[in-house]
């Protein structure tokens, strides 16, 4: 059977012990889905892939507001990102939450009827955009730090995937039938429909601060802090040159997609880490077999990769992050 990964074989989930072990164990409970690739590329790196899981799931699957909601903001980065997989991942859970009307308008590239679904969507579109109109929001404000958590784990989850896995969320992009949309979501309805404790993810973590002020007194406070240490650890595999280009190009940016030429882009030969890491950031769908080769040396491994590509990742979050701190409610 053909792998779902690319430039990366991570370790066989089936060994996976300790707290990859538990994060598995955790993910099959609560989301349904026994270890899926959007995890388990994760898994070569122990302490990115438990806030990874720990910031989906403490704002998508635990956090305030309806999951059909959050699933329609995740939907609509997943578009603004153009990342096929995860995009095609959330029509299946609208078919789980019972949405299938929902699902397979959208999955015919048509805009919800629902004026406040229509809303949500197009509010998740827009936050790819530093300093986009973010507010008002379409939904209430005490539910800002699930919508905000969501819509920040698929900036990061986005470009992980479409730099590391294929783009066929099912072999043979069999999600593109509705007879399997419709029966994959609903294999997982009973998960997806059934309510999570909050907090349950935080164990996993290695001893997270309280994470930004708009998460403030909720699980997806220290979740967010949590990846924030374990992606931008990965700035220890470039140099000072090559970090100050990340960030300066990463200010710089508008949002757009680079254009098909990608001209002012690091040189793969002079600065392939660097290429690699805003790659990630802008176009993780544009990282070629011959950009990783020019990186890779006998001392980088996949985890390694892994690293640098999360780095890349949360760099981009990071500067999204900026423009949305709105403080959170007080009770």
């Amino acid at each position: 059977m053909p792998t779902p990964f690319r430039h990366t074989l991570p370790p066989s989930p089936k060994s996976a012990t300790g707290r990859t072990a538990e994060v598995f164990e955790q993910i099959a409970a609560d989301f349904g889905i026994e270890r899926p690739p959007t995890f388990v590329v994760l898994s070569s790196v122990p302490e990115l892939l438990a806030p990874v899981w720990a910031l989906m799931r403490e704002s998508l699957i635990a956090g305030d507001g309806s999951r059909t909601g959050k699933e329609l903001a995740a939907l609509g980065v997943s578009l603004a990102n153009k990342c096929p997989f995860c995009a095609d991942a959330h029509t299946v859970l609208l078919h789980a939450t019972g949405d299938h009307a929902l699902a397979e308008h959208l999955a015919r590239g048509g805009t919800p009827r629902n004026e406040e679904h229509a809303r949500v969507l197009d509010w998740g579109h827009r936050t790819r955009i530093p300093g986009a109109a973010l507010t008002p929001y379409p939904f209430p404000r005490e539910q800002a730090p699930a919508y905000l958590g969501t819509a920040l784990t698929f900036h990061f989850i986005n470009r992980v995937v479409s730099a590391l896995l294929t783009e066929q969320l099912l072999p043979g992009n069999a999600q593109r039938f509705r007879a399997v949309r419709s029966l994959a979501g609903r294999s997982v309805a009973r998960t997806v429909r059934r309510r999570a404790v909050a907090g349950a993810a935080l164990p996993l973590l290695d001893a997270p601060g309280p994470g930004p002020e708009w998460a403030a007194g909720t699980p997806v406070g220290p979740a967010y802090d949590a990846l924030r240490t374990a992606a931008l650890a990965g700035a220890a595999l470039l140099d000072e040159d090559d970090r100050t280009l990340v960030r300066e190009t990463l200010w710089a940016w508008d949002g757009s997609h680079p254009p098909v030429v990608l001209r002012g882009f690091p040189n793969r030969r002079e600065r392939p880490a660097a290429r690699l890491a805003v790659l990630a950031a802008l176009a993780p769908y544009r990282i070629t077999e011959e950009d990783v080769a020019a990186w890779r040396g006998p001392e980088e491994t996949d985890a390694g990769l892994v690293r640098l590509v999360a780095y890349g990742a949360f760099a981009a979050v990071e500067r999204i992050e900026t423009t949305m701190r709105v403080p959170a409610a007080r009770a």
